[in-house]
């Protein structure tokens, strides 16, 4: 995956943010919306777009479009900034392979110790009931 191809696909729009700011915001479209065209994108490979659309697709349209907005700062500029790194780093997140469980034995001790809490409890338990009178 190269950023710099990735950053040439993606689309901008600034709107009217809404929150602090008082007069300021009536006028300033501040708040931006990153779109990135997941389906028709050259900067990723068909498998990275595969799993993508797996990981993302609570994220995505149904036309496979990712949206994202910033209206983080009053800045339009800063938005803009943030929302790209916000991007990079969920594609990074969602092309990163997760490690590979190795599988494993508990250990002789382990094994007795739950062993014994097992004994402990069962006569801890069995103190409880009425005693039984002949």
């Amino acid at each position: 995956m190269n950023s710099k191809d990735i950053l040439l696909e993606l689309k901008f729009k600034a709107i009217r943010s809404s929150g602090a700011g008082g007069q300021h915001v009536n006028k300033t479209s501040s708040k931006i919306e990153l779109t990135f065209d997941l389906e028709n994108s050259v900067a990723l490979s068909a498998h990275q777009k595969t799993i993508l659309k797996e990981k993302l697709s609570s994220k995505l349209t149904k036309e496979n479009v990712f949206i994202l907005f910033c209206e983080d700062t009053r800045s339009q500029h800063r938005n803009k900034e943030l929302a790209i790194k916000r991007f990079l780093k969920i594609i990074a997140t969602g092309l990163k392979r997760p490690k590979k469980r190795k599988p494993t034995k508990p250990s002789f001790a382990s094994l007795k110790r739950k062993a014994e809490n097992k004994q402990r409890n069962s006569v801890k338990k069995a103190l409880r009931k009425r005693p039984e009178l002949d």
